[in-house]
């Protein structure tokens, strides 16, 4: 039940990155450039005060750190670009359907195969996406938008399967960030930045809360979870934030939606409820 709730916890604070940097933009309180970096950096002092709070221990930058920033930012900045364009829930949808796919195939390749009762269920809940996504859905499209956030998607499954490695989540997840301050700040050679209070206070929230705290404790849940589960989990976190953004943003929320949203559930409770065919994996 306590890892049900903690991973309930992240998937509410992963949906709330989308709701936040959607309003931030869109509401041209903040560029996507300054947004990206202010998040990021907020996100690694929130963290760091945590880890010296808690105690622990600074290590020294490694190849797990390096690669773990790297595909960090690649999913910041993606994810930030993309929602110049797309609305919270249909970049979500997009985001986490990538991850799911690429977090599958990875399995496959190391040879943790889900069972038949988690690939039926990962099959129920993407079939959800394809409704939301299939063209007359009433969600509007843009095809670069589209594809920085399928960009952001490799990264974030990257990062998500690094995690699974982790032996201190606190300490990794603040050495990743401050690693990636400075691959995120390249942002500034190619875009002019803009920020109001309005864009920082909701960039901080993002990172210091939603990302910085959110991924911490994710990290800390990973070890828990088998691979498949945790991609299909996931898979919540646009059904979130499509009703947020249809509650906070105005965004619309048609059957097809409706319909969505059952089968993502559906099929998250499938394969999540499924046992592994090998112990200790799957």
């Amino acid at each position: 039940m306590r890892i049900f709730l903690l991973t309930t916890l992240v998937m509410i604070a992963f949906a709330a990155n989308s709701v936040l940097t959607r309003l931030a933009i869109v509401g041209g309180h903040i560029d996507p450039a300054g947004f990206a970096i202010v998040r990021v950096v907020s996100g690694a002092v929130a963290l760091w005060l945590l880890l010296m709070v808690r105690g622990g221990r600074f290590r020294v930058p490694g190849k797990r750190h390096m690669l773990g920033a790297a595909t960090l930012a690649i999913y910041i900045i993606g994810f930030s670009l993309a929602y110049s364009t797309l609305d919270a829930g249909l970049g979500a949808l997009i985001l986490f359907g990538v991850v799911q796919i690429a977090m599958f195939a990875h399995g496959v390749l190391v040879g943790a195969v889900p069972s038949r009762r988690k690939f039926i269920g990962a099959a129920i809940a993407f079939s959800g996406l394809v409704v939301v996504l299939w063209p007359g859905s009433g969600g509007r499209l843009d095809p670069v938008g589209a594809a920085l956030m399928i960009a952001a998607g490799m990264g974030w499954a990257a990062y998500t399967i690094i995690g699974k490695k982790s032996d201190d989540s606190l300490a990794d997840t603040a050495g990743n960030f401050l690693v990636c301050i400075p691959l995120v700040a390249s942002l500034f050679w190619v875009q002019d930045t803009f920020i109001t209070p309005i864009g920082l206070a909701l960039a901080v929230i993002c990172g210091a809360v939603t990302s910085g705290f959110g991924y911490a404790l994710w990290y800390r849940v990973l070890p828990k979870l088998a691979q498949s589960t945790a991609a299909v989990v996931q898979l919540s976190v646009p059904v979130i934030a499509i009703l947020a953004g249809t509650l906070l943003l105005a965004e619309p929320l048609g059957v097809k939606i409706i319909v969505a949203t059952v089968l993502v559930l559906g099929g998250i409770g499938l394969a999540v409820s499924a046992r592994s065919p090998q112990a200790g994996r799957s």
